[in-house]
């Protein structure tokens, strides 16, 4: 079988020996209370992608052609590497007879390369070890509220639930004088000394005893 790889549609000059794709999930297990482990199971999770290729500064017969020097491809990974943008990453599997079987075809990001150079096995030859992310576009949604309509097609009124006022009036109060007792209390600010019960009965957190008021309480008057 025939592979060819291409990144941002670029052809890899000699097409590595192996991939690895692992393809990922974000199902989640969890341990209940009389039911032992449970999975919830998720939307999948992004693929990641590996492989290693050898970038030759001679040509080859097992080559793909059009050869480029390895800093062309090394300039080419360094570009996707810090452009901040996704790339196409596609891996085409033939028959030898080039009849064409099925694709690799996803959207990626290059999330790091390592280089190696060996005198004694690769000679001038560079090998890069490249790991890829599968890339998922996403952004946000605007929603558009319609106004509601009567039976008749015309825009229903708005509701509007008035704020209570925010001054408003505060209840009357009075502050205990030395002296004071509830009828003298009521007959001021009542206009009658035999509200004294009303006064007590309003101020019944604060009075125990209607004959036992202290300065400095702060009594509401009706």
């Amino acid at each position: 079988m025939a592979y060819s790889f291409f990144l941002d549609g670029v052809l890899l000059p000699v097409t590595p020996g192996s991939l690895q794709i692992k393809v990922k999930n974000q199902n989640k297990t969890v341990s209940l209370l009389n039911e032992g482990e449970v999975n919830f199971l998720k939307l999948p999770g992004l693929s990641e992608v590996q492989f290693d290729a050898l970038l030759p500064q001679v040509s080859y017969p097992f080559g793909n052609g059009g050869r480029q020097p390895a800093d062309y491809y090394l300039s080419l990974l360094e570009r996707l590497k810090t452009g901040k943008k996704p790339f196409q990453f596609i891996v085409s599997r033939a028959t030898q007879g080039g009849k064409l079987l099925f694709d690799t075809n996803m959207k990626a990001s290059l999330e790091d390369y390592e280089i190696s150079e060996d005198a004694e096995e690769l000679g001038t030859d560079v090998k890069v070890r490249v790991s890829l992310k599968q890339y998922r576009d996403f952004g946000t949604k605007t929603v558009t509220l319609e106004q509601p309509k009567t039976p008749d097609g015309t825009p229903a009124a708005a509701v509007t639930q008035e704020r209570a006022a925010e001054n408003a009036p505060q209840p009357k109060t009075y502050t205990v004088q030395k002296g004071d007792c509830l009828w003298n209390i009521a007959k001021k600010h009542c206009g009658d000394g035999t509200k004294w019960k009303e006064l007590a009965g309003l101020n019944a957190d604060k009075i125990v005893n209607p004959n036992l008021i202290y300065p400095g309480q702060v009594l509401t008057l009706p």
